[in-house]
């Protein structure tokens, strides 16, 4: 990371320790703490050009954000309006990425799982598992070829395990749609790079969590972390991080999307199984934070796609 990147972490690091309360904020009618959105949204982080109203800051800028964001799970709708702005920025819409700008949340509802949407400038459809929908002021509309803003419609919340995820289901019935322009196939791209950075926060911490804890826990009067045989274990969840931070920092194209996707998400899931087991009983007790990690993990690795939908649309591409 850039000096000025590191400073961006180290500011956000600082004001979700002091602001931010995960089982507070699931809560609430929303799901998030608004004064965090808020902080978060007035420091510029979203990546959205000065041309637009915008900070200027890059799309690596706000993966580092969302990185900070995964480490603490905390609730927000960054994600969806990070996804929403690559959108609305692949056809330049001034006035939409000027609201964002200024703090107005966005999200994009896109085929990712198949879905199937008909009617042109009327669309019909369901869109589901829809991040932050159920509250977003912005809802942008992809059906593949083109990409529209929808308004007179009002999405439904969907309760989920991972409490954490604002998700909501869509409904479209002939909704009067107004078409932006053409479906930029670079917005899934940018939508995964976005998640794995999330991703690759929360199997951090996770794994400091992990460490953290078996310095501490004694048993056979010695901590449980000088055992040869859980420091093994947790020498892999660290060589699975890392590689996942590459594989999230490699994102340039389809293809490498698909290969971050694959890879966080399995990365994520082993390191927060790991966590449970090396926690013992304490990790399944409602207190403690583990369970919160591993049930990211699940949800995380199914949302754009599970990894074996992934692996095969790579088989399918490397066939080609």
């Amino acid at each position: 990371m850039t000096p000025e990147q590191l400073a961006l972490r180290d500011a956000v690091r600082g004001l979700l320790a002091k602001h931010s309360d995960v089982r507070a904020a699931v809560e609430t009618p929303h799901g998030y703490d608004e004064d965090v959105w808020a902080r978060l949204s007035g420091m510029g982080v979203l990546p959205i050009p000065e041309e637009f109203g915008g900070s200027g800051a890059t799309a690596q800028d706000t993966c580092v954000v969302l990185e900070e964001l995964g480490r603490t799970l905390t609730p927000s709708p960054l994600l969806a309006t990070t996804i929403a702005t690559h959108a609305l920025l692949s056809v330049k819409h001034d006035e939409l990425l000027r609201r964002i700008a200024n703090g107005a949340i966005a999200t994009l509802a896109w085929p990712w799982d198949g879905t199937q949407v008909t009617g042109g400038d009327h669309l019909t459809g369901t869109f589901r598992y829809v991040l932050d929908g159920d509250h977003a002021e912005i809802l942008v509309v992809s059906d593949g070829e083109h990409l529209y803003e929808v308004r007179e419609v009002t999405p439904e919340h969907t309760p989920a395990m991972d409490r954490t995820r604002r998700l909501a289901t869509v409904h479209l019935d002939r909704a009067p749609a107004t078409r932006l322009g053409p479906w930029d196939p670079a917005v899934r791209t940018a939508a995964i790079a976005a998640l794995a950075a999330e991703q690759v926060g929360t199997a951090a911490r996770a794994l400091e969590l992990t460490v953290e804890h078996t310095k501490t826990r004694v048993q056979f009067g010695r901590p449980i972390g000088s055992f040869q045989a859980l420091k093994h274990r947790m020498a892999d969840m660290h060589v699975l991080v890392e590689t996942a931070r590459s594989a999230a920092g490699a994102v340039v194209d389809e293809t490498s999307a698909t290969v971050a996707k694959v890879y966080c998400s399995e990365a994520l899931f082993a390191v927060a199984a790991e966590m449970v087991q090396l926690h013992g009983g304490i990790a399944i007790t409602w207190e403690h934070d583990a369970h919160l990690y591993f049930k990211r993990a699940h949800g995380s690795r199914q949302l754009f796609g599970s990894p074996q939908d992934h692996l095969k649309q790579l088989a399918r591409s490397a066939h080609k």
